[in-house]
């Protein structure tokens, strides 16, 4: 019996497999499945901040980047911030992801990890990273939304994964989404699904920092008064 929200939180991504179709050059990442060393640290950094009972609010990204949460299965951290920021060492890889950045700086200004995580839970629809084929060897992010085929092959494992989510002890009287797009498409979804009460649209970390780094800390600011307003 899983009591703590880390317990809950753990036990889902153990079980966490997408068995679904997808289009043609589309492939899902599973780091839990890839890597023995992320289901270790994603432990560690639950463990570390969730170890209670308490409710959180829930911040809904896109799906992970394979330099992100594809890797050390905590969403919106590399392995540079998990250790420099989480005192969390990953020593089978070494990653770098600029939504990353934007989001442990925020975190940062909101006071810390510590204070941050213990009101807020970051996950995404589809727990997965998604990449897609650019020819040759090369391999890309994608988001679940860039193709229709691709949005309409994952869309029922997206409801199973929210509504997953909300069930670890999530307060879905407001939610914080990031990305207009991704916006638009939750949106959808909870008007079938009912699954929240309102949606609050925040800028996405990428965006801020490769469009809008000069005003980056308006961004944070306007995150901070965003997510303290609810608390």
């Amino acid at each position: 019996m899983e009591n703590t929200f880390a317990q809950k939180v753990i036990a889902f991504n153990r079980k966490l497999h997408y068995s679904g179709d997808l289009p043609k050059g589309f492939q899902v990442m599973n780091p839990y499945m890839d890597n023995p060393e992320t289901m270790l640290v994603m432990q560690a950094f639950y463990e570390k901040y969730y170890n209670d009972s308490t409710p959180r609010k829930f911040i809904i990204g896109i799906n992970p980047s394979r330099h992100g949460a594809g890797v050390t299965g905590v969403p919106f951290t590399d392995t540079k911030r998990l250790e420099s920021v989480c005192g969390i060492t990953m020593k089978s890889a070494y990653t770098h992801e600029i939504s990353s950045v934007f989001i442990y700086d925020m975190i940062a200004a909101w006071g810390g990890p510590q204070s941050f995580y213990k009101h807020f839970y970051i996950n995404s629809p589809f727990p997965l990273a998604i990449i897609r084929n650019a020819g040759a060897d090369k391999w890309l992010n994608a988001n679940y939304y860039d193709d229709r085929r691709l949005f309409e092959m994952v869309k029922d494992f997206m409801i199973y994964s929210l509504k997953q989510h909300i069930s670890l002890g999530l307060d879905t009287s407001e939610v914080f989404i990031l990305g207009k797009k991704n916006a638009d498409f939750i949106g959808k979804l909870n008007k079938e699904e009912k699954l929240f009460d309102k949606l609050t649209i925040l800028e996405h970390p990428r965006y801020i920092q490769q469009y809008k780094s000069k005003d980056k800390q308006l961004y944070i600011d306007k995150y901070i008064k965003a997510l303290y307003k609810i608390l």
